[in-house]
């Protein structure tokens, strides 16, 4: 009998997929295979195979159609490697795609016969999310139409899709009631074992002090530093934050890329640059690290001697640093924005505080670092609620479950 043939599509391989993918490839009943634009990765038991990608030629002049374009490009040449996959009898009967970039524009005219499903991370709307919520971006017509324009590629995607799966309630809750009824929430799933409280963990910063959980550490975490994850807020918040923690050191994860904002005006490279140029912070910078982007066992490290541990972000996709974070028992203050609040209730299993409040901010991480008890019973219960929610294990088991119904139709 021949294995099942399940094909996945990201162009940043493994993305989001990474456990899903592996989990399937131990079954000798499926052969899995990776389709993506990235070189020099590969996972055991699943076949990696590049699609073609030219440089893309110039921009259209109308700025609108510039997503769509670029969504073309992607979809095309996807389409083209379905074409010489095919012709080598490659024809999977699942694929499993994230749309984002265009790459599963065209998989249902490329393999009409293939089960079909479509990873729903985001989907713009004007109102309640990340559009217009900020005054430093303010809502345009110009920008919401460039949005309506961004989800051209994901309607397309997703129409075509024989199911989809989210990873909260609230990122399935943004796109349209048809697409939301063929969507299962399902979370990507988190090691809980691995992001797990670690008594004798210590970090080593670049001067070669090395932080226990003995110190008083406040952490701060991002992909990269900007403002859809608060760090404008968090740098109005510092000098308060440093005067208030006078024994604090407080450690800055995250690269100077930007991810989801638009860029800084002034010329600006980054944005720790644009807004960390003007900030003295005189006595206090000693106590202030930015240490970029870290290797997972460092990063786990930093969690787990964190005091107070920051996770700001717009309305927007959860990043998965807030449930590693909580699965490693740190003591979270958070903004009271979704879809935080779907993982985090105030003073159950962390605080919460108005996102552009950087008052609120500083007194809540005061709060927890003068309160033991307190940041006790917020570490315990944010640990139970990784656990028994967002677990790895439990996630695999939904995803593959959701895998062998998309199959059996």
């Amino acid at each position: 009998m021949q294995p099942i043939t399940i094909l996945f599509v990201h162009q940043n391989m493994p993305g989001q997929f990474r456990h899903l993918a592996a989990e399937l490839a131990k079954n000798p009943a499926y052969r899995v295979i990776f389709l993506t634009r990235r070189e020099g990765v590969t996972m055991p038991g699943i076949i990696t195979a590049r699609y073609p990608f030219k440089e893309a030629p110039p921009p259209p002049a109308e700025p609108l159609v510039r997503s769509i374009a670029t969504s073309v490009h992607f979809g095309t040449a996807v389409a083209k490697a379905a074409v010489e996959m095919t012709a080598k009898n490659i024809v999977p009967d699942l694929i499993i795609a994230h749309p984002g970039w265009g790459e599963a524009l065209f998989l249902r005219d490329a393999w009409p016969d293939a089960k079909i499903v479509t990873y729903a991370e985001y989907y713009y709307r004007p109102y309640d999310g990340d559009i217009g919520f900020d005054p430093l971006f303010p809502r345009t017509l110009q920008g919401v139409s460039n949005a309506r324009i961004m989800n051209a590629n994901l309607l397309l995607s997703h129409e075509a899709a024989d199911a989809m799966i989210s990873p909260t309630h609230w990122q399935k809750s943004r796109h349209p009631q048809f697409l939301q009824d063929k969507t299962s929430v399902i979370f990507d799933g988190i090691d809980t074992d691995r992001a797990a409280p670690r008594a004798d963990a210590s970090f080593v910063l670049a001067d070669g002090q090395v932080l226990t959980a003995k110190d008083e550490v406040i952490t701060y975490v991002a992909r990269n530093l900007e403002p859809h994850r608060g760090f404008h807020v968090f740098v109005e918040a510092l000098p308060k934050l440093l005067a208030a923690r006078p024994n604090a050191q407080i450690v800055v994860v995250g690269g100077d890329e930007r991810s989801y904002s638009p860029p800084p005006r002034g010329g600006h490279t980054s944005w720790r640059s644009a807004l960390m140029g003007g900030l003295d912070l005189g006595q206090y910078a000693t106590r202030l690290h930015f240490v970029g982007k870290l290797a997972y066992a460092d990063y786990l490290s930093l969690l787990q001697i964190s005091g107070a541990h920051l996770y700001l972000t717009y309305p927007f996709v959860l990043s998965w640093s807030c449930l590693e974070a909580m699965s490693a028992g740190c003591a979270i203050v958070a903004s009271d924005t979704a879809p935080v609040s779907e993982v985090l209730s105030h003073e159950q299993n962390g605080l919460l505080f108005p996102f552009f409040d950087s008052n609120a901010l500083v007194a809540s991480v005061s709060r927890i670092l003068d309160d033991p008890a307190l940041s006790r019973k917020l570490r315990t219960a944010a640990r139970h609620t990784a656990v028994t929610q967002y677990n790895l294990a439990d996630c695999l088991k939904q995803q593959m479950a959701f895998v062998h119904k998309v199959l059996e139709g």
